[in-house]
């Protein structure tokens, strides 16, 4: 039995071929593991980016009523209390309008 230069050939690019499929499919399956690990981070961060932006102007004004110093008039108001928790669901309110229009949330 003689085998032929194209059978030798055939029987060794069919591995080769194969090898390269197998290749190129291991990296598109890469390739999508990073855009799904990168898509999960991306909201992630943006989920603590609306976080910080609720809290972050109420944790401003918390600290400064939270200051010791008497020079400041609603501290002795009746309802100066309820007019700093007024101020922050405003503040919040307008914040979560934004973000609504803004389609983030």
């Amino acid at each position: 039995m003689k085998t032929s230069h194209h059978d030798i050939k055939d029987t060794l690019v069919n591995p080769i071929l194969l090898y390269d499929e197998v290749n190129e499919d291991a990296n598109n399956l890469l390739n999508t593991y990073h855009s799904v690990t990168a898509r999960k981070s991306n909201d992630t961060m943006k989920l603590l980016t609306v976080f910080s932006a609720f809290f972050l102007p109420l944790t401003f004004i918390a600290g400064i009523y939270g200051m010791n110093f008497d020079f400041m008039p609603e501290l002795h108001w009746k309802r100066g209390y309820l007019f700093s928790l007024g101020l922050m669901a405003i503040i919040s309110a307008i914040i979560y309008v934004w973000f609504k229009r803004k389609k983030i949330i």
